[in-house]
């Protein structure tokens, strides 16, 4: 089955209060699963990585073959197409859990998107960063 991810990371200082989501839908917009989780500290960057690291675990979780991944982190596209190197030692470990998860899927592509369309994971990460920040 084929399914895109869209998927959002923040922080509220860089480093800061972090969040990220992901929402896992099919192509006739049928949500599978979307998901916002505060991460405690940490930097935008490794906010997108851990979006991506989860939604990619649970296309992988369920079945899922071919994974269209939508971030507005040009970046994290970028270093998976690897068209950026990865100099952060934290980044390089999550880029490593996503490829051997984006493995485990099958076919698995990355499309860099302005954040405005890509409305649903942000906000999930706004709701997240909101909830610990009162």
């Amino acid at each position: 089955m084929r399914a895109r991810l869209s998927t959002d990371g923040g922080a509220r200082g860089n480093p800061g209060p972090a969040a990220f989501a992901y929402v896992l839908e099919t192509d006739d917009g049928t949500v599978l699963d979307a998901r916002g989780e505060a991460i405690g500290v940490a930097t935008n960057n490794v906010a997108e990585y851990r979006a991506l690291v989860a939604g990619l675990e649970k296309a992988a979780e369920l079945g899922l073959d071919e994974v269209e991944v939508v971030s507005d982190s040009e970046l994290v596209v970028k270093q998976m197409l690897g068209e950026y190197r990865v100099k952060n030692a934290a980044l390089a470990v999550l880029k490593e859990d996503a490829e051997r998860l984006a493995d485990r899927i099958g076919r698995v592509t990355y499309r860099a998107v302005r954040r405005e369309h890509n409305t649903l994971a942000d906000s999930l990460v706004n709701e997240a960063l909101d909830a610990i920040s009162g």
